[in-house]
């Protein structure tokens, strides 16, 4: 019988009793911003449970429940009966627009969760499960998990980070976001530059009602969505088109980077935003790379086999692998041209 070493199996246990507690924690923090909890109490606070269950307008009890399990998270504050938020706290679970916003993270760990039987089924068949077919919040989990990202880098840095690219957009060039989703990437971009015309396209045509109803709702007149491939959307002639944390979700990215290349002006950048990753596991192991296998392996993987091909890049494929893939288009240069903890941003031409 192997010889257990009592010091590391009770850091491990340890470890996963920490996972457990985070784990448990995703309905509670869904829970707090669906009703406002974390939002009054970062207005009230610090405030009794019973102060902020009337204020949010929910059973004391419940709250006063719920305010426990947030203490000892350490997502808020309390002492001596009161609660309350830090400004950090905030940032992460009260403020929409924070960069460390991380509520989405919540809601797209709660659609894994629920893909599990779809995808659990996959492991035998070795079939994909469709973009389509995945859990009914998961579009919009995804969505509201990269929004931290592209509000406060897509505009501010990653276009100034491209060659000459934020010029032509002030001046007005036509711009494809392939793999646009919500449409959240598309319409900061033709806020940000309204001489330039910018058109979302993407497979999933309910994704595209919504980007569609977004783009209404903010009144944003210079964009358009249409439902479209990667491999044969219809525009051409873009100076720019980007794809914002899509390439390794598609079936076939090598025709999809044949495609782009053709549909680009001479002279065209195609900005491919990926998530954060080294070439190698080793490199990987890491929170970052931890949360992205995890997602990988529930989301990516699965609805890039559902597609012909079915490459399956993966969440974490790397710079050199996403690098190979661009340049198999035609493109001759690719350069990291900006990177976040969390993603790298890779100009081709």
């Amino acid at each position: 019988m192997t010889q257990v070493d009592e010091t590391k199996l009770n850091e491990l246990v340890g470890r996963v009793l920490g996972d457990l507690g985070g784990a448990v924690s995703v309905p509670l923090v869904r829970i707090g911003d669906s009703l406002g909890l974390y939002e009054t109490l970062k207005r009230i606070g610090p405030a009794t449970a019973e102060e902020l269950a009337a204020a949010a307008d929910c059973f004391p009890r419940y709250v006063r429940e719920w305010l426990a399990a947030q203490a000892a998270s350490g997502y808020v504050q309390h002492e001596r009966g009161s609660f309350w938020l830090t400004p950090e706290q905030a940032f992460v679970f009260a403020e929409p627009d924070s960069p460390v916003n991380m509520i989405g993270a919540f809601d797209t760990a709660a659609a894994m969760v629920e893909n599990q039987p779809k995808v659990q089924a996959a492991f035998k068949t070795g079939r994909g499960v469709a973009w389509g077919d995945h859990a009914g919040c998961m579009f919009c989990a995804v969505a509201r998990l990269f929004r931290p990202g592209y509000v406060n880098a897509l505009v501010q840095e990653w276009i100034p980070a491209l060659d000459g690219v934020a010029d032509k957009l002030k001046a007005g060039v036509d711009v494809a976001d392939v793999g646009c989703g919500h449409g959240l990437s598309t319409i900061l971009m033709a806020q940000a530059f309204p001489r330039s015309r910018f058109t979302g396209y993407d497979f999933h045509s309910a994704s595209i009602a919504a980007a569609t109803a977004h783009a209404k709702a903010h009144a944003v007149t210079n964009v358009s969505f249409e439902v479209g491939r990667a491999q044969d959307f219809a525009g051409r002639d873009f100076d720019l088109i980007t794809c914002f944390d899509c390439l390794h979700d598609m079936g076939d990215p090598k025709t999809a980077a044949v495609h782009i290349r053709k549909a680009l002006n001479k002279g065209g950048t195609w900005m491919v935003v990926e998530p954060m990753a080294g070439d190698t596991l080793e490199d990987n192991i890491n929170p970052i790379g931890r949360m992205y296998y995890s997602a990988s392996t529930m989301i990516c993987v699965p609805t890039s086999l559902a597609q012909e091909a079915g490459l399956a890049l993966g969440a974490q494929a790397g710079e050199k692998r996403l690098t190979e893939v661009i340049r198999s288009g035609g493109f001759t240069k690719v350069r990291r041209a900006a990177q976040t903890p969390l993603n790298m941003v890779l100009e081709a031409t």
